[in-house]
């Protein structure tokens, strides 16, 4: 098993989120963009590039659930179960957000989108740059997330600051959003 958080491209892109920069990676079923959650310039470059709003909130991934306990520390045992339960995998939640959680992160949400992810190259890059990073399909909006390196790289050609070796995983959709508090499925998976 290849431990990705030690890989050099990994890592340079991990040292190139932590610098402001927007990069790119393989998860589960897409491509995704990604750069520092607390970097309000490097979301906004990100959110430029992808023409999304910043009101519509962008999901945060992490390695693992020790990533993102700041962001959970005020749930309730029953609730962190809920999460624990389905982490490492494709499912995304909404929790109710803290103080922690940017508003450029957040957007018009009372609510944070988590995930822990279990694709290795996804994980390794959390791991390498020490947290959650966002993570967002890699596409211009109303256009197909791209699949492939081509497709991306035909969407944002050198407008990104780094890309990552890597395939995406063999999930047809991404990941599921559940509601943490009302249970409702916001997107299927």
């Amino acid at each position: 098993m290849t431990n990705w958080s030690l890989n050099p491209r990994i890592r340079h892109a991990a040292e190139v989120m932590r610098r402001g920069g927007v990069i790119a990676y393989p998860t589960e079923a897409v491509w995704g963009l990604g750069c520092n959650p607390f970097d309000r310039r490097a979301v906004e470059y990100l959110l430029s590039l992808k023409q999304r709003p910043m009101h519509k909130g962008l999901i945060l991934i992490a390695a693992d659930i020790r990533q993102v306990e700041p962001f959970i520390d005020h749930l309730d045992d029953l609730q962190r179960q809920k999460l624990k339960n389905s982490w490492p995998g494709p499912v995304t939640w909404l929790v109710p957000r803290n103080k922690l959680a940017p508003f450029w992160v957040t957007g018009n949400s009372p609510s944070l989108a988590i995930r822990v992810t279990d694709h290795p190259v996804a994980a390794g890059l959390c791991r390498a740059f020490g947290a959650p990073i966002v993570s967002t399909s890699a596409n211009p909006q109303g256009r197909e997330p791209a699949r492939d390196a081509l497709t991306l790289r035909r969407y944002f050609g050198d407008q990104l600051d780094a890309i990552t070796q890597g395939k995406v995983g063999r999930r047809a959709n991404p990941s599921e959003i559940r509601d943490l508090l009302t249970g409702e499925i916001r997107r299927p998976g």
